[in-house]
């Protein structure tokens, strides 16, 4: 219901459209580091030894430190090293919340080792008031910026309480 409304007033919204084919947006003060702990939990699971994979399924949530993401499914893969994993690749509708910061997309992999979240198919990014749509986003977890590709839309709410710094909401 959110996104529907969200995605309702980005597209009727006339305040200040941006339209581009790719663009870099800060995506908070969100650094990850990716040596924290991975926190995974969901209503069921299956391992494969012979791929070194588990499947997460129902209700998945993923938190490593200020980080949340969550999906229907989760497909966790393992490194060569015991215990650590590479990538987690979510799909079914994913979300992730990063302090005031939320993104929603189809699906998302994120690459442990890189420091990267790649979000695609209708992806929503909203910053406050302000919201951002695009076909696909890479989060750089080490630097907090995102770039967005794939005919971006943006709506910027002028003023204060916009949710960019100064003003109260």
């Amino acid at each position: 219901m959110v996104r529907a409304f969200l995605l309702a007033a980005l597209l009727a919204a006339p305040a200040l459209p941006v339209l581009a084919q790719g663009t870099e947006v800060a995506f908070g003060g969100m650094r990850q580091d990716s040596s924290l702990p991975v926190e995974i939990s969901a209503d069921q699971l299956e391992v494969s030894q012979s791929d070194g994979t588990a499947l997460y399924t129902g209700n998945v949530v993923i938190g490593q430190g200020e980080m949340r993401l969550a999906a229907p499914r989760v497909l966790v893969v393992y490194g060569e090293q015991a215990g650590r994993i590479d990538r987690l690749e979510a799909s079914g509708g994913v979300t992730l919340v990063s302090g005031e910061e939320a993104a929603e997309a189809d699906q998302a992999d994120y690459d442990i080792d890189a420091g990267t979240v790649e979000m695609t198919g209708n992806v929503l990014l909203t910053q406050g008031q302000n919201a951002l749509t695009s076909e696909r986003m890479v989060v750089d977890l080490d630097t907090g910026t995102a770039q967005m590709a794939g005919r971006v839309r943006t709506v910027l709410q002028p003023g204060e309480g916009n949710g960019t710094g100064g003003g109260s909401q």
